[in-house]
Parts: structure tokens; sequence; C-alpha cells
């Protein structure tokens, strides 16, 4: 994940990087220079040349658009000629800087867009407000838009990206994504931890986001028409025997390392939802005028990729936890245990489980009374 900009044109108020309590961003600069930007690109090369599996790069931020047009282009450009040829190459973006140019350029070197948008202007722009206090959700749509009018758009467009809210309707937000004409879209839950809740938990055992989910997956099935969705794709993939592909369910490795503007590589930024600079190194990391390669073994690369196997007895015990995975890492901590607890959304995801195995299981009885009829 490479922070071309480390700073956003939006507020969101349950924004991880922002409002929760982690100012390590006012230290970076806001944008990836071009010194910085040559270091990736050599170093991400070798990596990638030098791996057996496929690497995959992300452009994010803050939001990654605010790195400018002809710096993006260089920079994705430089990626693209460094990286192996099965590596991928993507921006996660909130779309309200996303114009045809910016999308001409991804074209021209084959990155993937995904958008961040919530639902229906109403849900969207309770919480995705611009630095003026203004909702975005005409200009993000209006993004989504040009992105869905594009030659391109099949190979371009990876997906939606919207946050739960499990006071809204999700069928109100199924239809409306799916009306966008994106090809999939996925799911996040606020975030949270055992010390403070996720805005819509009562408890750490109430179900608010897995009844949520549960109504979204009946919704899904029920459609004919289908666009995908990630999680619930993985979930029943896993349950089926399959692979996951989503961090935080299942147990595959994920191999998630930070550049930061100024070249400081980190743990996945996602971690400080649980205190702030729980995501950085103790050992300093840096992409510049240091070999990447030598930087990525030692005791604490192998104990922060430790981490996403949960270690609370309930986890290791629990007849879910292939399936499962114990959830991200930042949603297990609190004060007493560390990450040694089940995630704060365990009654939530066996909720979901449950019910997307009551489902699979109709599905396959009544596959079997029409094989058996005459």
């Amino acid at each position: 994940m490479v922070k071309t900009a480390s700073r956003c044109n939006l507020d969101c108020s349950y924004c991880y990087v922002y409002n929760l309590g982690d100012d390590g961003w006012k230290s970076q600069p806001r944008r990836m220079t071009d010194a910085v930007m040559s270091a990736v690109i050599d170093q991400l090369g070798g990596l990638s040349q030098s791996q057996p599996r496929p690497l995959s790069v992300v452009l994010h931020g803050g939001e990654p658009l605010l790195l400018g047009i002809g710096a993006t282009e260089r920079f994705v450009g430089g990626l693209k000629s460094s990286l192996r040829a099965d590596a991928g190459l993507h921006i996660q973006t909130n779309g309200v800087l996303l114009t045809d140019e910016f999308i001409d350029v991804f074209d021209r070197y084959d990155v993937g867009i995904s958008i961040s948008l919530d639902g229906p202007a109403e849900l969207h722009d309770r919480n995705r407000l611009d630095r003026h206090g203004d909702g975005s959700h005409e200009r993000v749509v209006a993004g989504v838009a040009r992105l869905v009018a594009h030659p391109a758009r099949e190979r371009l467009f990876s997906g939606l990206l919207a946050v739960v809210d499990p006071t809204s309707d999700p069928t109100e937000v199924y239809e409306f994504l799916k009306a966008t004409g994106a090809p999939s879209f996925d799911f996040l839950y606020r975030d949270g931890n055992h010390d403070a809740l996720p805005p819509g938990k009562s408890r750490t055992d109430s179900t608010e986001y897995g009844d949520w989910m549960v109504r979204l997956l009946d919704h899904y099935l029920a459609d004919l028409t289908p666009p995908r969705i990630r999680v619930l794709d993985d979930l029943i993939r896993l349950i089926l025997g399959g692979r996951g592909r989503k961090e935080g369910i299942g147990q595959d490795e994920y191999g998630i390392l930070v550049i930061d503007t100024d070249g400081r590589i980190t743990r996945n930024d996602t971690l400080k939802v649980a205190y702030p600079g729980a995501d950085r190194f103790q050992l300093e990391r840096s992409i510049v005028n240091r070999d990447l390669l030598d930087q990525l073994d030692g005791a604490e690369l192998d104990e922060y990729f430790a981490l996403q196997y949960p270690t609370s007895p309930t986890c290791e015990a629990c007849p879910e936890l292939t399936i499962c995975g114990g959830g991200m890492p930042a949603h297990r901590w609190s004060t007493e245990n560390g990450y040694s607890n089940p995630t704060v959304f365990c009654s939530d995801q066996l909720e979901l489980i449950s019910a997307v195995k009551d489902r699979l299981s109709i599905a396959a009885k009544g596959n079997d009374r029409h094989e058996e009829s005459p």
C-alpha cells in the first residue's frame, strides 16, 4: 500500500487515519516527492521480480489523487515498467477528483480503480463530508459515472467500497450501488475495538452488524443478476472448502506493508484503530537509501505477520475459525489483553456465517430434490 498523499480532501467522521486519535499524518509530507517515488519504483520492482507470488500495489492516502495528474502519470508509468507483468496495480480513491484525464492515465497503464461510496446521498453524506462541511455524494457519483462511461470500464473498474451503517436499510444500499453500474462492491464494518465499541454496536455480544449483513445476504441471493460482493462471495467459497481473497476472513496470509509519503515503511495502517502508533515498527524502516529486501525479515516482521492469526483461546477453540479467520487484528484490541481477544464483531460474524451455511444447505436440498424428480 503506497501513500502518495498524506492529506485528504474529505473529512469522513469514521476515518481511522484522521479521526480515531492517531496524528502521525501530521509529520508526513503532504505528497510523495519525485525522489521517494523513484525509490518506490525501483525497490518494488526489485521485490516483484524476486518473489514467487505476484505483488499487488495499491495507491492510497489520504486521497491519492491529490498527488496531481502529472506526478500520478509518472509514478504509475514507472511502476508499470518496473513491476513484473503479473503484478497488480490499483488505486483506492474517494472519487471526488476522478476526472476523464485521470481515467485515461489509468487506462494507459492498466490501473484498477476502486471508489468509496456508502450508498444514497442521505446516508453517504452523514459521514463523508468535505473540509467545508459539505456533502460529497454528488461529486463522487459523478466520478463513478465518468468511469462507467469510459470505453475501458470493464477492465478498469474494480468496484465500490462502502462502510456499513447498521441503522440503514441494506436493501436500499444494495439497489443504489447496483444502479451505479459498478461490477462489484464490498462492505467494511465501522472501526472499533473492545475499549471503544464501533458506532452502532451496543455491546460486544450484540449483532447489529450481523443482522444488517444477513438482510444484505438474502437480498443478494434473491437477485437474478447480481454484482459481485467480495465479503459474501469469500464466505461462500470458504464454507464450500475454497479460499478467501479478503483480509480478515479465512486463514490465508496477507503480507501488507505500507509506504508513507516520506518513504517510511509501516505495518498495516488499520492498526491505528487499536491505539495511536500501533502501525509503526520499533525499528525504523524506509524505502529511501536502504535495500527493501534487506528489511523484509527479522523477529519484528515475523511478529507482525503472525498478528493476523488470532491467539484468543475463544478463537482457537471456535469451529468457525477457518472461515471467520478471527477478523481484523485492530478489532481484537483491548488495553487489558492486547490483541488476544475475539474480534469485537465475533457475534456478528458467527451470525452471518450461520446464515450463509443455512442458505447453502437449503439450496443443496433443493438441488437434491430436483435431481431425484422424474
